[in-house]
């Protein structure tokens, strides 16, 4: 791919790298308390809120991942967007509620009011442990489209990337996080709607072509509604869109801490369904470019080098898009878009791993005394610390780029139990703590089965999971809600037969 970057386009990517950093270090005076600089001392507005959810929820994945879905396949994808209202709904009567009322900032400070203080460092330990895998990724990923369109190496946008939102994180807290989202998410938006514009002014019949086409091929379908859970089918997306994302706004430490920075419950609420209300057009015209590129495509099959003509493409063909045919400018503007969703989830990241550490961790068991001070050095520290972790890992896996799916895969194994024992511990309030601690064991063998008992030789076989992996999160759930129920209905029947023997 032939990178055709100019400098008009590097000072673009510069200039929104720069104002990035400018308008983090604007809320340094507001972020120098540790209520400031974890929860903004909940005084932001609802929609601001709202759209740093949003922020952190679009990453530069969905970026590069949908259009190429939609490219290779159809739209069903879209059907885990479906899915968000009723997570919404969930988190808005239960889990909104309970944070507001019975936690201060960590959103495992409930799980240790359940089931013991356990509870509270394996939740917060198996968010660290995927979140800073996230982080790695996240960085990871983004350097592959903008290395191929700036000719800038990997090493230097993971680098660069990374120390721009450590500094900006480290000096203005949760309140630079929100607002540099509600810029990054415009920046965004207009990045994505501006490369439709420019696809449909290059399409020889106009924009109904790129209908017309995208409809003769089915790339418009939501895909197979057949009940077969092997398949990546609808049901599929449907049934892992809603654990997961009944995971992301009722468990989520980036979104709980969220919650806290609004003044009521019901701005809290507010500042989701902004959140869920914006991401459902978002993800329609993510999918769209992915469409978009194929009718452009299919009527400029000259444009596309040989590799790019067969097999699956996949997230190849916005970046070679970006690079090939937009526009000075307008590429640095789509660019600085990718660079966007990148940092709002890293910063988002850093912001809730530095305020677990301290809150779960420093401030209950090392310095409970700790004054303000030494408070916010504690949370700069760790901002730093959780920062490098995360560039070491997104440099390591340059050359490790078969250790991205084992990454993710790990980082679900670590988090599977999180939501389930939450729902066990809204749901079941007479559930006491061991067949909690059994349900979790089982539920994170359950997920290690799911992940890596596949393709076993034929002595094995009858042990593989053949199962959609987008299913292992739902495999761990169930068996843990399955678990603990169960064992603690077998506890009040031996305890009932015990007391009438006696």
């Amino acid at each position: 791919m032939d990178a055709q970057f100019s400098i008009f386009d590097n000072t673009v990517l510069v200039l929104y790298l720069a104002g990035m950093v400018f308008l983090g270090t604007r809320f340094r005076q507001k972020s120098s308390t540790p209520d400031g600089f974890m929860i903004a001392q909940g005084r932001l507005p609802s929609w601001a809120v709202g759209l740093s959810i949003l922020g952190a929820f679009v990453s530069s994945i969905t970026f590069i991942a949908y259009p190429g879905i939609a490219y290779n396949t159809n739209w069903d994808a879209f059907m885990f967007s479906v899915t968000l209202p009723f997570a919404a709904l969930i988190a808005t009567l239960y889990f909104i509620p309970l944070y507001r009322k019975r936690i201060k900032v960590s959103a495992f400070e409930y799980m240790e009011q359940r089931f013991g203080s356990w509870a509270r460092v394996y939740s917060s330990v198996s968010f660290m442990f995927g979140e800073s895998t996230r982080i790695g990724m996240i960085l990871f990923l983004v350097s592959l489209p903008l290395h191929n369109v700036t000719g800038w190496s990997y090493s230097s946008i993971i680098i660069i990337g990374g120390i721009t939102v450590i500094f900006y994180t480290m000096i203005g807290g949760i309140e630079a996080v929100v607002w540099t989202d509600v810029v990054q998410v415009i920046i965004l938006f207009g990045g994505a709607l501006a490369t439709i514009i420019y696809i449909f002014f290059g399409m020889p019949e106009g924009p109904g072509q790129v209908f017309r086409i995208g409809m003769e091929n089915n790339k418009f379908s939501l895909g197979s509604w057949d009940f077969d859970l092997i398949k990546p089918t609808a049901w599929v997306v449907v049934l892992y869109g809603i654990m997961e994302n009944l995971r992301n706004f009722g468990t989520d430490q980036n979104n709980v801490q969220r919650y806290q920075t609004t003044r009521t419950i019901k701005d809290a609420s507010r500042s989701l369904w902004t959140a869920v209300i914006g991401y459902i057009p978002i993800s329609i015209l993510f999918l769209f470019i992915g469409t978009s590129l194929y009718a452009f495509y299919s009527v400029h099959a000259n444009l596309l080098p040989a590799e790019l003509k067969t097999g699956v493409v996949g997230d190849k063909i916005f970046p070679y898009f970006i690079a090939t045919q937009l526009p000075m400018g307008l590429r640095g503007l789509v660019i600085a878009a990718i660079f966007a969703a990148a940092q709002s989830t890293v910063a988002s990241s850093l912001n809730c791993l530095s305020t677990l550490t301290y809150y779960d961790f420093y401030k209950r068991y090392f310095n409970p005394t700790a004054d303000d001070k030494q408070s916010m050095k504690m949370l700069h520290r760790y901002t730093l610390v959780w920062g490098i972790i995360g560039i070491i890992a997104g440099l390591a896996l340059i050359n490790i780029r078969v250790a991205l799916e084992t990454g993710w895969q790990l980082g679900g194994i670590a988090g599977g139990g999180v939501i389930g024992l939450f729902l066990l511990g809204i749901s079941f309030p007479h559930i006491k703590r061991w067949p909690a601690v059994i349900a979790v064991i089982a539920s994170v063998m359950s997920i290690a089965w799911a992940t890596f008992a596949r393709n076993l030789p034929a002595a094995w076989k009858w042990l593989e999971c053949n199962w959609n992996t987008r299913m292992i999160g739902v495999i761990g759930t169930i068996t843990l809600l399955v678990v603990g129920i169960s064992l603690s209905l077998l506890s009040t029947i031996a305890g009932s037969h015990k007391h009438r023997s006696s």
